[in-house]
């Protein structure tokens, strides 16, 4: 399938209740296919599951890959990686926002479909929403724009975690 494209409506049960490989998105009736993963981008989004999981005990969360995320009532998102708040229920597809959502840029991503996406989470209620690019830009998605991502650590806002690029950034292999 190629990257990002809007197959045809369908409707939201079916949707539910059929897997995608890769898992589609799901907006307002149409499901839009997600990019492969490519190596630089399976590896960015392991060291990120990685540098989180070192400390989910401890920050009291849990680090999903490709996790579906309702995100509005007709809208299903599909973040590279969520951190999720340990406190909440489990839920199959997530429902509450999660602390933070990080974004992976692949070659075939286009800046409309991400930026539609990240103005998503941050209607969901997400605080934290993270766009790296493994070609070396990252980003921080506040208030519809796309800042420069700080190179000092920094707390997540909604959670007792922090994200330090450097320390992920030893983690890629």
């Amino acid at each position: 399938m190629a990257a990002a494209t809007q197959i045809t409506q369908v409707p939201l049960d079916v949707y539910l209740n059929t897997s995608y490989e890769p898992d589609a998105e799901y907006v307002d009736g149409v499901l839009e296919e997600r990019p492969m993963g490519e190596y630089d981008h399976s590896t960015w989004q392991h060291a990120i599951e990685l540098w989180f999981e070192r400390h989910a005990k401890e920050w009291n969360i849990r680090v999903r890959p490709e996790l579906r995320v309702r995100v509005a009532a007709d809208r299903y998102r599909v973040p590279d990686v969520a951190i999720l708040d340990r406190g909440l229920p489990i839920e199959q597809i997530i429902t509450h926002p999660p602390i933070a959502v990080f974004e992976i840029l692949s070659p075939e991503d286009k800046l409309t479909r991400m930026m539609a996406k990240l103005a998503d989470y941050e209607r969901m209620g997400v605080r934290t929403i993270l766009v790296l690019d493994p070609q070396g830009s990252h980003f921080q998605y506040r208030n519809g724009a796309l800042e420069p991502l700080p190179p000092q650590p920094f707390d997540l806002p909604g959670g007792k975690c922090r994200f330090d690029l450097a320390e992920v950034e030893k983690l890629l292999d």
